[in-house]
């Protein structure tokens, strides 16, 4: 896991200053590589190539980069992990196409295997999370690649002559010449899903590239133009082929799902450095942990947090099933107050808006594993791939009952809806959890049926799916001078021509988006800034596929996500430490708004300054403001959307 960076000039002008350039970008990166740093230069071709590292294989100076090959053809600069790095070699070997290899890096591996087979079929042997870029000296090609599911992030654009590329945007903030200017199409995306979907980033003219893509740029490429990129491989196609080859025996596939997650597991679990794993207590984290203690002799390491907020605490879970698993269990409870001391540091971290606010606890994990280990498995992936949401259980009934309802109806009914005080609702629905089964217990009625009443004027299911996943329903309301144009994401679901299951749709939406964009992007910044490299079996590629084949009834069945993940985990871990309602990694955020953090929120709110600033509507924050603090309506999400843009705003557009 490392930082990577780089410029390349292909008008040919004066490119003296590029080491200058590519040192103060790449130092930018530290913490994502703390042990070396390397740049390379070629003056003459106008490429700079950037490094820092964090050393996880091979932890000598054969692993160091950037590194070129024995012929000084390719050069790589690369972040990430290829798990099947040994086979490659192997095939290598057997082709005669090794060199004498100076080291065991995976890094020494990909760049031979770019050599011989060229980067587009290296890409399809490739199973791992990994940002990289190559250069190809006789071709003058730069090519800059990403892995599957967006594990691993990288932005590029121009900054004047230079195409930039990086790990993160502050990389880009270091270029002498960088002069930015907002993306307000990008900044209203930003308000209705709490991230900025690829492959827009909150700057114009500089982009995400998307998962299993690469895209090229030669010395004929214009200054300006940003060519689009190539997919070599599409959880899209994934799934839609799926269709035709579906697994239905339940006992077959359970089997099928523990081959392939331990082999997943046993992969990931190469390092020369501490290896451990997160452990919520919850069904994803729980099997990657059984699994890993299943295949090791010594009693792996695993890592919770826990808060004094019971609805909150999750570390009662986690450490019966680590007292099952016989792990070696870090625990610590934090205080609000230690939650609420990450903020300052946010913008920091993220350095685009970025609004989950479960990356406090993330980040809070993060540092506490960091102490024991340099690597961490998680279970993240679970829920896009396997239905473990509860909208995923209720989505399609809900869309089918509203369905046939008469439009003025499905309207009268979201009035009615809306006028039921979310605090009181979630109260009763707490209080009548204790007479219903456990599967129809739901944590935050209140929440839920606000939800159910954003849904009721949907035209079609891609649209109710839309805005039960969004945050600001009319976010053109909110960002002035705002536009929502079509993501990436949008355009692949919108061309699916074959019918898919609602279920198979909602998954592939997540996953398209929500995975790389929100879930990734938060623990990669959170475990980063710690220098801390996580991992993610669920997302190896054969697993991935695999679950593209899982009939539906296998993801969610009687009320219950993620049933075949659990068949799985049941071989290892009692049904009754598991079992209980879904929760989210979260903070009492709706609270701190109303209590701890006011001050500080009413500052960044202040009609003043938004209007000074000019990105929102002061009228409509201000009305959503009133609402959150008296209680009638809980608007801490759009809050915190609005500050952490606002939030970041001071950390990077005001120097």
């Amino acid at each position: 896991m490392c930082g990577i960076a780089g410029l390349f000039r292909p008008c040919g002008s004066n490119s003296r200053d590029l080491a200058n350039c590519i040192g103060l970008m790449t130092a930018t990166l530290f913490k994502r590589g703390p042990d070396a740093d390397g740049i390379w230069t070629d003056n003459d071709r106008g490429i700079a190539l950037g490094h820092r590292r964090l050393s996880i294989l091979d932890l000598s100076d054969a692993g160091a980069q950037p590194m070129r090959s024995e012929c000084g053809r390719f050069t790589l600069t690369f972040n990430g992990e290829i798990y099947n790095h040994l086979a490659i070699r192997s095939e290598l070997e057997l082709a005669n196409a090794a060199p004498i290899w100076r080291g065991h890096s995976d890094t020494e591996t990909l760049l031979y295997a770019v050599r011989y087979w060229g980067v587009q079929e290296t890409l399809q042997r490739l199973n791992g999370m990994f940002a990289f870029a190559v250069w190809d000296s006789r071709e003058s090609v730069l090519t800059l690649c990403r892995d599957r599911f967006g594990e691993k992030p990288l932005f590029y654009g121009w900054i004047g002559d230079d195409l930039a590329f990086a790990s993160e945007l502050k990389a880009f903030y270091a270029h002498p010449k960088w002069r930015g200017s907002i993306n307000r199409d990008a900044l209203t995306a930003f308000m209705r899903y709490s991230y900025v979907p690829a492959p827009w980033s909150i700057w114009e003219g500089v982009r995400k590239l998307t998962p299993g893509s690469f895209v090229v740029f030669s010395v004929t490429t214009k200054t300006g133009d940003l060519p689009k990129p190539e997919k070599y491989w599409s959880m899209r196609q994934e799934v839609i082929s799926g269709q035709s080859s579906r697994l239905l025996d339940p006992i077959m596939a359970t089997d099928e799902l523990e081959r392939l997650l331990s082999q997943a597991v046993a992969r990931q679990s190469l390092s020369d450095v501490p290896l451990g794993a997160f452990l919520s207590g919850g069904i994803d984290s729980s099997t990657i942990v059984a699994l890993m203690q299943n295949q090791s002799t010594r009693r792996i390491k695993t890592f919770s947090i826990g808060f004094a907020d019971a609805a909150f605490n999750e570390a009662d879970h986690a450490r019966g099933v680590a007292r099952h698993l016989a792990t070696d269990h870090t625990e610590m409870i934090v205080s609000p107050s230690d939650a609420r001391n990450v903020i300052p540091d946010l913008a920091q971290i993220y350095d685009e808006p970025f609004a989950d606010s479960s990356q406090i606890p993330t980040h809070l994990v993060a540092m506490l594993a960091r102490r024991g280990v340099t690597v961490a498995l998680s279970g993240d992936g679970g829920d896009e791939l396997f239905g473990g949401y509860n909208r995923h259980v209720w989505g399609a009934r809900l869309h089918r009952r509203f369905d046939a309802m008469p439009l003025p109806g499905r309207r009268l009914l979201a009035e009615f809806l809306r006028l039921i005080a979310p605090e009181p609702a979630n109260t009763l629905g707490h209080l009548a959890g204790k007479f219903v089964p456990q599967r129809f217990r739901v944590l935050r009625a209140g929440d839920q049926i606000e939800k159910i009443s954003r849904i009721l004027g949907a035209r079609n299911f891609d649209e109710m799916y839309r805005l039960l996943s969004s945050i600001d329903n009319e976010p053109e309301q909110t960002v002035l001078q705002g536009e929502e144009s079509s993501s990436w994401f949008a355009e692949q679901m919108a061309s699916i021509d074959s019918p898919i299951d609602s279920l198979d749709r909602m998954t592939l939406s997540d996953s398209l988006s929500y995975l790389p964009d929100d879930i990734l992007q938060k623990v990669d910044r959170a475990a980063m800034s710690v220098s801390l490299e996580t991992r993610v079996p669920f997302l190896d590629k054969d697993v991935a596929e695999f679950s593209c084949r899982v009939s539906p009834d296998m993801k969610v069945r009687s009320g219950q996500g993620k049933w075949l993940v659990r068949q799985v985990l049941d071989r290892h871990v009692p049904r009754h430490l598991i079992d209980r309602p879904k929760t989210g990694f979260g903070i009492p955020r709706d609270d701190w708004i109303r209590g701890p953090l006011k001050d500080w929120a009413s500052d960044l709110l202040a009609p003043e300054r938004l209007g000074r600033q000019g990105w929102f509507s002061t009228k409509r924050i201000d009305h959503i403001w009133a609402e959150h603090q008296s209680g009638t309506r809980n608007h801490g999400s759009f809050l915190w959307n609005v500050l952490m843009a606002q939030a970041w705003h001071d950390k990077w557009c005001t120097g």
